[in-house]
């Protein structure tokens, strides 16, 4: 006889979170991105492991009620504390909000744009020092806002304290291009729907993980894949995750993406907090 899946763990959201970082990178297959059973040249399955478990203070920050800005570049710095680099920046760019709604009672959509709007300047000067900690693939700031390229890290506090930006202005300088702000400054919709798609699949969760995965990368170019290889691939990287209807033909896919160079690593952000939401509302392990 099958074991009874247990829904209800006792897990605080700091804890949900941190597992959200393991089941996510457990999750096989899931095309050009690090999983149990995929290791790109230089980041490796145990890189995410250590990260995970090393987001865990700023995580409980989070839950604690702390500001967004100090949770979140707690949880990087801890984050980079393994031999990878950043592993899961844009993982926590997006759960940090999500545990500070879900400790408060109100993880919903407007529960995390509550959250997400009523971020401070602070906020955004903490934002800016996370990325002093890891290196961020990121695109170019636009020229009218080259004082507020985030790779200046804390060196931008100056331009953003003068311009009176808070995190969540900052996300929307960059929401017409990168997905992950798009998410913070329309409550997460993606997050929830992909999150519903886990809860209502069956199967192992890490199954259900991958398989949430392949939908979001074949609905919308991965910001990441822009980034670094351009508009046209991301498109056709799209297409082909479209076309790998069964998990099997994805495991194919991911060996053309590793050999290929191809890493969707924003799509799988966004899967990470799809899978913190649905263990927070009682998928089964």
């Amino acid at each position: 006889m099958a074991p009874t899946p247990v829904t209800d763990r006792g897990f605080g959201p700091a804890r949900h979170a941190e597992l959200a970082l393991l089941l996510e990178v457990a999750g096989t297959p899931k095309p050009g991105n690090v999983d149990r059973r995929h290791d790109l040249p230089d980041l490796h399955f145990e890189h995410f492991l250590t990260g995970a478990v090393g987001s865990a203070e700023g995580l409980s920050l989070a839950e604690s009620g702390a500001p967004v800005g100090t949770a979140f570049e707690t949880a990087v710095a801890g984050m980079s504390r393994q031999g990878g680099g950043n592993t899961q920046f844009g993982c926590l760019l997006l759960l940090v909000p999500l545990v500070e709604a879900a400790a408060a009672g109100e993880l919903s959509p407007n529960g995390a744009a509550d959250v997400a709007e009523a971020t401070t300047i602070d906020d955004a000067v903490n934002f800016y020092r996370a990325f002093e900690h890891v290196d961020v693939a990121v695109g170019d700031a636009p020229d009218a806002a080259a004082d507020l390229d985030v790779r200046r890290g804390g060196d931008a506090e100056p331009a953003l304290r003068d311009r009176g930006y808070t995190l969540y202005d900052v996300m929307e300088l960059s929401a017409d291009r990168d997905a992950n702000a798009r998410e913070w400054t329309g409550g997460f919709a993606r997050t929830f729907r992909a999150a519903d798609a886990i809860r209502a699949d069956d199967g192992p969760v890490t199954d259900r993980v991958a398989r949430a995965f392949l939908d979001l990368l074949a609905e919308e170019p991965d910001t990441l894949v822009v980034t670094t290889h351009g508009e046209s691939v991301a498109r056709d990287v799209m297409a082909r995750a479209a076309d790998a209807s069964t998990l099997a033909e994805a495991g194919e896919l991911a060996a053309d993406f590793v050999a290929d160079g191809i890493n969707p690593g924003t799509t799988a952000d966004i899967v990470c907090a799809a899978t913190f939401v649905a263990l927070e509302r009682g998928v089964p392990l």
